[in-house]
């Protein structure tokens, strides 16, 4: 079944090869296509990480409250999310349901150079061959592309953690993220330095293309909430004032 579903995303990747003649660019209007039908799915990955970033400075209220009672800081926790509906295994959900298709497509690119016989599977005159690794490029002269796409490949893994913190009022966690993101990023270039050109192609615009479509799900929630507030600061303050009948005077006596 799995290879089958490899099979699959080959032959898509294929039809597109045989329209535009470039394995490079087949590889990118796939990935485009992948991240168009993907996009509800972010957008709910991103909402409920801003949805986070909103409630973070209770939750930091009630861990100095509740630091030293685990079981009453997990009710109040509880109650908390209740309250702003906001569900912490959401954010998880749509990056779980995406990881199949990253792993086929990430297989499919790696055995590119034993699926079709006698293709050099250039990216026009960019890259001399996207089943290559850097490793192997930097053995044969050519490594200068290659050196490009890992740059792109850490990159965009290690941008988008730190577009999410511009946000946070927590200047610690900021920075526990940050060192975080360079770490990981240190990581995908050794990762990247043994992974084909294709697969760096396509994880380097498959990120680009994501880190666009969280800027754009961020502007509309800034965009709403900003409209919420001023709508509450707009919003005349109702008085209900209720005149207490007059009581007749006493007459005077005469």
């Amino acid at each position: 079944m799995w290879d089958v579903f490899k099979d699959w995303i080959f032959d898509i990747i294929q039809f597109f090869y045989n329209i535009c003649g470039d394995w490079g660019l087949a590889i990118i209007v796939v990935t485009v296509i992948f991240r168009i039908l993907i996009s509800p799915l972010m957008h709910k990955q991103t909402k409920s990480t801003h949805a986070m970033q909103k409630v973070q400075p209770l939750i930091q209220e009630l861990q100095t409250k509740y630091g030293d009672d685990p079981q009453r800081l997990n009710e109040e926790m509880q109650k908390l999310y209740a309250e702003v509906k906001f569900n912490p295994i959401a954010g998880c959900i749509p990056m779980l349901l995406q990881m199949p298709i990253f792993i086929a497509l990430f297989q499919v690119l790696s055995e590119m150079g034993s699926r079709t016989q006698g293709t050099t599977y250039e990216f026009y005159n960019l890259v001399p061959s996207l089943v290559t690794t850097p490793s192997q490029a930097f053995e044969n002269g050519t490594f200068v592309p290659y050196v490009i796409l890992m740059i792109i490949f850490a990159g965009a893994t290690f941008l988008p953690m730190v577009l999410q913190q511009l946000n946070s009022n927590n200047s610690a966690q900021r920075k526990q993220m940050i060192i975080m993101a360079a770490v990981m990023s240190l990581l995908m270039l050794w990762i990247s330095w043994n992974s084909p050109a294709g697969v760096l192609l396509f994880w380097g615009a498959s990120s680009l293309l994501g880190i666009a479509q969280q800027q754009i799900s961020l502007r509309m929630m800034k965009r709403k909430d900003a409209e919420q507030e001023e709508a509450i600061e707009i919003k005349p303050i109702e008085v209900d004032v209720t005149r207490k009948a007059k009581k007749p005077r006493p007459k005077k006596k005469r």
